[in-house]
């Protein structure tokens, strides 16, 4: 009798929860981002595949907010690019080139970056050298039929889109956690949570960045730890990454604007959101792919042309945004 109580207890206190946790979810869906931000400014963010694209807007967006800036990219000119815009904003930034492919390179920039992140003349490494965001930013897609991707071409989609968040993370994460503040964003995509023809290994490779951006915020809340992760789901963007790829419903599924699209993502993170989705129709066909058959979800791909989404497909495949 008393397992039964306990078990009722139990049970009732998880649903309470869950029906507190999920009126408290659609209250913040109508409060305004800049009501509910948290204040960033002073903290060091640290974007990789900062050299142009929604790299490049995301740093500028966040020196804007009174950030420190450090930059990662393979693409120095770029990188410096976007360093000298913000400087034009008055904001510290620091560069450095890095293939985001190899471990062995984000280990050794990463201590370089704890070590040199600050301006010695202004403030002490020790206050300048923890990075307190960290933005997953890079990735690349080859566009290609599965059976068309040269082995070493999907290989290094993983180790740009998937691994080099683990690394990344390994570097950085645990200083977050010492200091019990910090923020992980790693940008995914849409084809994260839905397969797409052509993109066998960028779906691959998102689908395990948002399944690793899951497990491990479940990990730090366990822990009781106030690091937030944010995990990024967009459509295509039209940065020149995906050029060539269409949707045949832009009212519903439009091809996003980099501007807009940069503002909704750092509006989520100032407001600890988990799971961005855009655009938001999103949210209904991941809704849709739990309760239909897969018959269903084929047909309703098909209509809406994601099924025929990359038949064009021009893009720029060494391009890392």
């Amino acid at each position: 009798m008393a397992d039964i109580l306990l078990g009722l207890k139990e049970f009732s206190v998880t649903f309470f929860f869950i029906l507190y946790y999920w009126i408290q979810a659609i209250v913040l869906a109508f409060i305004p981002a800049s009501w509910r931000a948290k204040d960033v400014a002073g903290e060091t963010v640290l974007v990789t595949g900062a050299g142009s694209g929604i790299g490049r807007l995301i740093a500028l967006r966040f020196a804007r907010l009174g950030c420190r800036l450090v930059l990662w990219d393979v693409n120095e000119k770029g990188n410096e690019e976007t360093a000298k815009q913000i400087k034009a904003l008055g904001s510290y930034v620091k560069t450095y080139k890095i293939d985001l492919s190899d471990r062995d390179a984000i280990y050794s920039v990463a201590a370089k970056t704890k070590e040199e992140a600050g301006d010695v003349d202004i403030l002490t490494k020790e206050e300048v050298g923890d990075v307190d965001i960290l933005v997953n930013n890079a990735g690349i897609v080859t566009g290609k039929k599965f059976l068309n991707c040269p082995d070493s071409m999907i290989q290094k989609t993983f180790e740009v889109n998937t691994l080099a968040h683990f690394w990344t993370c390994k570097a950085f994460l645990p200083g977050m956690m010492e200091r019990n503040h910090g923020h992980i964003v790693n940008i995914a995509s849409s084809a994260g949570y839905l397969g797409v023809n052509g993109l066998a290994d960028y779906c691959a490779s998102k689908f395990a960045a948002v399944g690793f951006d899951e497990s491990m915020r479940f990990e730090l809340e366990m822990m009781g730890k106030e690091v937030k992760t944010t995990v990024v789901c967009p459509f295509y963007i039209n940065t020149g990454m995906f050029d060539g790829a269409k949707t045949r419903w832009p009212f519903i599924l439009p091809i996003l604007e980099p501007e807009d699209t940069v503002n909704k993502i750092v509006d989520a993170v100032l407001c600890n959101q988990h799971i961005v989705m855009l655009p938001k129709s999103l949210y209904l066909f991941m809704a849709l792919k739990g309760v239909v058959s897969t018959k269903v979800l084929a047909l309703i791909c098909l209509y809406f042309g994601a099924s025929n989404s990359m038949d064009d497909f021009k893009g720029r495949q060494k391009k890392i945004e």
